[in-house]
């Protein structure tokens, strides 16, 4: 029986993997809310940046997965972005340091980051070998997130950062609003359309965190989204082909940039070119569960 602690575990990936262990494993999840126990699941407040009790949970742990941090999915206001910098950056200097303390450190430390740190590119693949790194706000906090996480050095916990493209999932995710968009007739391609989507399956995430647990010579940053990036159009057309909808009406940026405000959120979460690529994951062996969109699309979107 694995030791598991998951740090920002209530989100969509945090209940994925969750789910996807909580028959075989001994998971702790840092939250925000009460100190409970949901079935084998052990809850523990903490903040997110001060030492604390919670701490004694990394004790002999197998793997400590950090999820910590403020969706990207609102508007940038400085408010937002003081607590998209800080959710991230705190949580991680806390974590580095509890695991500091502790007299038999989890194995390993999987930490989050993101496929966005790398440049808006339609022709350049960007893998963790030859990948440029972008400009602007949303690069400069995944730069500074990895900064935090490699100024630890721990003798004993190997360390992960996964630069996670967008993953799509049955119950949650990204998709779900996607999937909507489209069922009402509005699923045409966004801004140009050639844009390219870094996605991954649900599955896909859950078999690659365990995949990296087994296999002791991944360390530091990897790309975590399937092999296959497409382009914004295409994306869309065989969403609507899966819900067998003809009418897709294209919305440009102007109309996406009122959209977003209306709703809360940033266009860049969908007219950035994220054209990313695993090379260390398949250089190691992984062989992905769901490579290309069109089975995934008939996966997820299945009832």
């Amino acid at each position: 029986m694995k030791n598991i602690v998951l740090a920002g575990g209530t989100g969509f990936l945090g209940q994925c993997i969750i789910d996807h262990h909580k028959s075989d494993s001994k998971i702790s999840v840092l939250t925000r809310g009460a100190t409970r126990n949901v079935n084998n699941v052990h809850y523990l407040n903490w903040d997110g940046k001060t030492l604390g009790n919670w701490s004694t949970a990394l004790e002999n742990a197998d793997v400590l997965i950090n999820l910590n941090g403020k969706s990207v999915d609102c508007r940038y206001t400085q408010k937002n972005m003081d607590l998209i910098y800080s959710t991230r950056l705190d949580s991680t200097e806390v974590l580095g340091k509890a695991i500091q303390q502790c007299k038999i450190p989890p194995k390993l430390w999987i930490n989050s980051s993101s496929a966005t740190i790398y440049r808006h590119s339609l022709d350049k693949s960007m893998d963790e070998e030859t990948g440029e790194f972008g400009t602007g706000f949303s690069v400069d906090v995944c730069k500074k997130w990895e900064d935090v996480f490699n100024s630890f050095h721990l003798q004993d916990t190997r360390k992960v950062a996964i630069r996670t493209g967008i993953v799509l999932g049955k119950n949650g995710g990204a998709l779900s609003p996607l999937k909507t968009l489209a069922q009402l007739g509005l699923g045409g391609k966004q801004g140009k359309g050639n844009q390219f989507f870094s996605w991954l399956h649900e599955k896909d995430f859950l078999n690659i965190l365990d995949f990296v647990m087994q296999n002791e010579k991944i360390h530091g940053a990897i790309n975590v989204s399937s092999p296959n990036p497409i382009p914004n159009e295409e994306f869309m057309m065989k969403l609507r082909k899966v819900y067998k909808v003809r009418l897709g009406i294209p919305m440009p940026r102007w109309l996406l940039e009122i959209g977003a405000v209306i709703i809360r959120t940033e266009t860049e979460l969908v007219l950035k070119s994220r054209k990313v690529i695993p090379k260390r994951l398949l250089d190691e062996g992984y062989k992905f569960q769901f490579p290309r969109i069109d089975e995934s699309l008939v996966d997820l979107c299945s009832n």
